[in-house]
């Protein structure tokens, strides 16, 4: 559906770059999620709309037309916040966007700048495995899979010989330019990606490898069916934070963080779209007590919806956390060493 522009491999049970373990609570009952996003929306959307943004422009020259850069350092929940969001024009022919990915290895965003001839913009993506580098989420350039989501969590204790399987969401532009927020079935027997548009409870049964007809069998108990997904770029991460202009956090479905971890504060990488033609990305700085603490995946949802989002996708955050406009960073990376190189990057280009 356009006002948003809408593989089958084994999942690692220890978590990437998020540094928090893959959710193993019991989900909390939806009469209880809906209730506090929506006194979340009546509280504070209030307060992230009065965020004061402040044009950068100037500070990461040259930028091509379509591109501006803004920065805040308004309180956040009364604490201290550093942010920044880029937006780019979809629609400008200027604008090359794009992905990299690597295979069995990582690069930190500024070697992915040099690797990919100094792009405009360079943003980390997806969750990964620091054991093997290995990408949990989709990666398309030019239209074609790069990257494949991972479908299956093995069940552990009584549960070891099941498997549950989550749709993990992604954000993806088409070649007409048009951007959509889906939820993603991948298959390396497949050329592309299906998606479907509402959050797919993760089923469970005894099979590591699922197919479509076993997802779409699924998906029936949603009434819906999963399409094929013709993006030319994609990205997956996950939740999914904005859908149909709403805060729809599916951080459930998607079983990615356990427990309370939806309301903890730590740097975050988001991209969402608005119904002007867009896009969003939008980093926040964090794990710097006193000075940028962090935002929570219900405050990234806030903020991205008061800057006019319809859709949007919480990527990878915590040390992964990185933005470079022109090679210069934006926010400051929390990891100690520096940026944390990871296997998979957003990219901005200009033609000229």
């Amino acid at each position: 559906m356009y006002y948003r522009a809408r593989g089958v491999n084994r999942i690692k049970m220890e978590m990437n770059s998020s540094d928090r373990t893959m959710r193993t609570a019991k989900p909390a009952p939806l009469i209880i999620i809906i209730f506090s996003l929506s006194l979340f929306q009546f509280f504070s959307l209030s307060a992230h709309s009065q965020l004061q943004w402040v044009n950068m422009d100037s500070a990461y020259q040259p930028l091509p037309k379509g591109i501006h850069v803004f920065k805040t350092t308004g309180t956040l929940d009364g604490r201290p916040n550093i942010a920044y969001y880029v937006s780019a024009d979809l629609e400008a022919k200027d604008l090359v966007f794009t992905a990299d990915t690597t295979f069995q290895r990582r690069l930190t965003p500024s070697k992915f700048y040099e690797k990919n001839g100094n792009p405009v913009v360079v943003v980390n993506t997806s969750f990964f495995s620091f054991t093997t580098n290995q990408n949990f989420n989709i990666i398309m350039r030019d239209g074609k899979l790069l990257s494949y989501n991972q479908h299956s969590q093995p069940g552990r204790g009584k549960d070891t010989f099941t498997y549950r399987h989550p749709l993990a969401g992604a954000i993806g532009i088409d070649k007409k330019r048009k951007a959509d927020v889906a939820w993603i079935f991948t298959d390396t027997a497949l050329s592309h990606p299906y998606a479907i548009q509402k959050p797919l409870p993760a089923f469970r049964d005894s099979v590591n490898d699922i197919d479509l007809q076993t997802v779409n069998g699924a998906s029936a108990a949603i009434k819906e069916r999963f399409v094929p997904w013709r993006m030319k770029t994609a990205v997956g991460g996950g939740p999914v934070l904005l859908q149909n202009g709403a805060i729809m956090i599916s951080n459930n479905e998607e079983l990615k963080f356990g427990g309370k971890a939806i309301n903890d504060k730590h740097p975050r990488t988001a991209m969402g779209y608005t119904a002007d033609g867009k896009l969003i990305i939008l980093v926040v700085q964090g794990r710097f007590t006193g000075l940028a603490e962090g935002a929570s995946l219900i405050e990234l949802a806030g903020i991205l919806r008061a800057l006019g989002c319809v859709e949007a996708l919480n990527l990878d955050g915590g040390g992964s956390s990185c933005m470079l406009v022109n090679g210069k960073e934006t926010i400051r990376v929390s990891d100690k060493g520096g940026q944390r190189p990871v296997p998979g990057v957003f990219l901005i280009k200009n033609k000229h």
